[in-house]
């Protein structure tokens, strides 16, 4: 009995379900593997967002300036002042005997209120000058007796008026030692006192003034 020989072409068909399921089977294990497979590598993972640089801010503490303290004044160099004339010395006879039974004089009578002053100057650009000078008035003052006997000397100043004509006006004490030296100060300025008077802007005016009358004992 022959055989029959079989066509290569139906062993082939046999086993394509075989070689199908086999490729299957390798197609999943590359996938798998794929999947654990970690394809960046050993490298490490590097950041590319850089750190963002912290910039610190320092409290800015404001100063104030110190104001420098302005320097301390200079001292006034004191000026020489001339000294006033040397008043003459006046002769007082002590010899007299002190008669302490008569009464001393009444202090000189003040002015009223009801008097009215005429305007004055204290200070002006040329201010009165005694005809004469101090010591030539001081000649002219009568010591009385009765203070020679008491004992009684030292300054009397005499505050008055030197009107526009160089006469003296309202003489008044204002630092007296009583006793009689007080009214004959004010007899000697009012009779014996003479002036060129002052002026204000090339105008002779009125201006207030006050002498020292000297009584001094020898």
């Amino acid at each position: 009995m022959g055989t029959t020989r079989k066509k290569p072409k139906a062993d082939l068909r046999k086993y394509y379900t075989v070689f199908w399921e086999i490729g299957l089977v390798v197609v999943l294990l590359i996938f798998i593997i794929a999947m654990k497979v970690d394809l960046r590598g050993g490298e490490n993972n590097i950041d590319l967002t850089e750190e963002q640089e912290v910039v610190k801010m320092k409290e800015v503490v404001q100063t104030q300036q110190k104001k420098k303290p302005p320097p301390p004044p200079q001292p006034q160099v004191p000026v020489e002042v001339p000294n006033d004339k040397v008043i003459d010395e006046v002769d007082i006879n002590l010899d007299s005997e002190l008669d302490l039974d008569e009464p001393l004089p009444e202090p000189p009578q003040q002015k009223s209120e009801g008097d009215k002053e005429e305007d004055f100057f204290v200070a002006v650009e040329d201010q009165p000058e005694l005809i004469g000078g101090i010591g030539e008035l001081q000649k002219k003052v009568t010591y009385p007796p009765r203070c020679k006997r008491a004992g009684i000397e030292g300054r009397v100043t005499v505050q008055f008026i030197v009107n526009t004509q160089g006469e003296v006006e309202n003489p008044k004490v204002i630092r007296g030692i009583g006793g009689g030296c007080d009214q004959a100060a004010i007899e000697a300025i009012k009779e014996h006192a003479k002036f060129k008077p002052g002026r204000q802007r090339g105008k002779a005016v009125n201006v207030q003034m006050s002498l020292p009358i000297l009584f001094r004992l020898q």
